[in-house]
């Protein structure tokens, strides 16, 4: 269907890849990835006819009908669902010739004009246009509403679903989940899941990645590389490959094993709720495939905090809100050192508010708020590459900050600080206004993280950044040892971060006792019981005082007591084959880490690389692939049975 014939692209005189030879076939769903600048838009570009390779051939069908969302959107004055209705230009296109023939009265014409319109679907478009709205969020109302009415972010959304309304062969999307809040794009990735022709995917989300593309085009050092299979069974292969260059094996067994580390730390904390077990898996998913990420350019950590008050902000029965609207009521939060806190809630439900109500970014209504002496926030906003001087360098920039901390550090330790972003060379000097929005949101958390705040809050700090930078972002806030209160709709930087949910809705904020899945199934319940009308519930009234018992009744509770006691102690018995499994696997787990670290050690000897060390080579790497299936296995043993006895604590 798209053939690449030994294609080369440029940008310029740099070659953004060469000699790139792939086809991809009808009905396959494709991700392409690569750090920012390797090209990935670029390739869309081609597809679309807009380039045109620098050498080599790229040809496909010339009967497809494509679309793709575009970049920009006028603030035009017409209604927001008659613009996603022009999405579909055959359907437009018939429309008119309908309004012809009924100015001419040519009644034959009509009819044959009527079948074909019903045959692709007329008579619904408008419903469909409108279940595209509501999905990426819009309120009910909002489809009459004026484009020009509607910020850059809402038009961005439109022009995903005027895309989306082409019933298209082939769809391209550059990284589409952008502007979108976390139910929004669980609804797009439903929608893409389902879609019959061949996708062309940019996005910087693993989770959202995962589960809707089953083909890779990697992009990096030039080169265009296609992997079957999800971007899990990419970063797998891709790891398997950079196994096999000695030069950063030594390093990719330490992350393995500081991974490793994190996780039996973790599961030594943790409670049995199933958010905690959640977070287990996903951390558990990231030590297998930290190995992938070894030659990131991204390499830095959160400076230890020089002070961690207990606690370190409670805000007791504060509301919030703009003007005379009230977004919030009566929150009650108590933040400590070494929290993961997370917010989950709909577009506008006022998770924004919370974060900035913590900051003191915005006035209370009421309410106390109590502060440590020595707390430091770090606020990430939304809004925050909007306040970058344009003109200034990253290098300045950090300058700046140091002298408004009355910090004199050496220009090259914060180079040094700096590099741990991914800014080297001359690109420490240069002016930051035309830095692509990863650059920006890139230096923009650097800075943040520059004054050792020990409370990051953090509102969609993951926007424009690519999945290396994600990757790295995620594996430094799990060592961070201050707090953390995040808004992202980056689902694998919620699972390996977040040791707590809480749900903004209805004005109100509560904890939320589920991982992202569940998450998921409340807002799907959510959204019926909207479209069905206000539940109707019966709300049983409980007694405030317990009347006096007479003899026969007290012996009835005496005997329901001693039933109880028989129970749990029957219960006890039954769950302790359980509880010996657990003890089991806790101790094979030790083991089994023991000995991994000793292989480690032996496998990081550079002696066992040199002449004659080929065959020990394969019997200690063999050992080690052993262990780390068993351990493997070991897990997902104590797993379920950390599980079954929740069941039956529950029961």
């Amino acid at each position: 269907m798209l053939k690449f014939d030994d294609v080369t692209l440029r940008r310029g005189p740099r070659i953004l890849f060469s000699n790139a030879s792939f086809s991809l076939f009808r009905g396959e769903k494709v991700g392409i990835t690569g750090e920012n600048g390797s090209g990935k838009s670029s390739l869309l570009a081609l597809v679309r006819g807009e380039l045109q390779p620098d050498a080599g051939h790229f040809t496909m069908p010339g009967n497809l009908a494509m679309a793709h969302v575009a970049q920009e959107l006028d603030a035009i004055e017409r209604p927001a669902i008659e613009f996603v209705l022009d999405g579909d230009t055959e359907l437009r296109g018939l429309e008119a010739q309908i309004a012809r023939a009924e100015a001419e009265d040519h009644g034959t014409k009509l009819a044959e004009l009527y079948t074909h319109y019903a045959a692709i679907g007329g008579y619904d478009a408008r419903a469909r246009a409108a279940q595209l709205l509501h999905g990426l969020g819009f309120a009910p109302g909002d489809e009459e509403r004026r484009v020009a009415e509607f910020s850059g972010g809402w038009r961005v959304r439109l022009n995903v679903a005027r895309a989306l309304m082409c019933r298209s062969d082939l769809l391209l999307l550059d990284e589409p989940t952008n502007h979108l809040d976390l139910d929004a794009i669980v609804w797009l990735e439903g929608w893409l899941q389902s879609y019959q022709g061949t996708l062309l995917l940019i996005a910087h989300d693993r989770e959202f990645l995962d589960r809707v593309v089953n083909r890779i085009v990697n992009l990096e050092h030039q080169q265009a590389a296609l992997y079957t299979g999800n971007y899990s069974a990419f970063e797998s292969a891709r790891a398997a490959q950079l196994a096999q260059q000695g030069a950063l094996y030594a390093r990719q067994q330490r992350e393995i094993a500081h991974m490793e580390d994190f996780v039996r730390r973790f599961r030594a904390k943790a409670s049995k709720a199933r958010q905690a077990q959640s977070r287990i898996k996903a951390l558990e998913r990231m030590q297998r495939i930290a190995p992938a990420h070894v030659d990131s350019p991204f390499e830095f950590s959160f400076a230890e905090p020089p002070r961690l008050p207990r606690p370190l902000l409670a805000i007791e029965q504060q509301s919030a809100g703009y003007g005379g609207r009230v977004l919030l009521e009566k929150v009650n939060l108590t933040v400590y050192p070494g929290d993961r806190i997370s917010l989950l809630g709909r577009n506008g439900a006022g998770k924004s508010t919370l974060v900035k109500l913590l900051a003191n970014e915005l006035p209370a209504r009421g309410g106390a708020r109590d502060d440590a002496r020595d707390l430091s926030i770090g606020y990430f906003a939304q809004h925050q590459l909007e306040q970058l001087d344009p003109q200034a360098s990253p290098l300045l920039h950090l300058q700046r900050l140091a002298q408004k901390l009355g910090q004199r550090p050496a220009e090259q330790e914060q180079r040094n600080y700096l590099a741990g972003y991914g800014f080297t060379g001359d690109r420490v000097f240069a002016p930051v206004g035309p830095f692509s929005g990863g650059e920006k949101a890139r230096l923009a958390l650097a800075l943040v993280a520059y004054g050792k705040p020990n409370l990051l809050l953090l509102d969609e700090p993951t926007n424009h950044l690519d999945l290396e930078m994600r990757q790295a972002l995620a594996m430094a806030l799990q060592e961070y040892a201050g707090a953390v209160v995040m808004v992202s709709h980056d689902r694998h930087l919620l699972n390996t971060v977040s040791d707590r949910f809480l749900l903004v809705d209805g004005g109100r904020v509560r904890d939320f006792d589920g991982d992202l899945d569940d998450y998921a199934r409340w807002l799907a319940r959510s959204d019926a019981a909207r479209r069905n009308g206000p539940e109707q519930s019966a709300v049983a009234s409980v007694a405030t005082s317990t009347p006096p018992q007479d003899k026969a009744a007290r012996g009835t509770s005496r005997a329901n007591a001693q039933q109880r006691r028989q129970e749990e102690a029957a219960a006890r018995k039954e769950l302790a084959p359980l509880r010996a499994r657990l003890a089991r696997c806790e101790q094979r787990l030790q083991e089994l880490a023991a000995q991994a670290r000793e292989l480690d050690v032996q496998l990081a000897d550079p002696a066992l690389y040199a002449a004659g060390g080929h065959e020990r080579q394969l019997d200690l790497n063999a050992a080690r692939a052993r262990i780390a299936l068993e351990i493997e296995q070991v897990e997902a043993e104590w797993l379920e049975v950390t599980e079954q006895l929740e069941r039956a604590a529950d029961a």
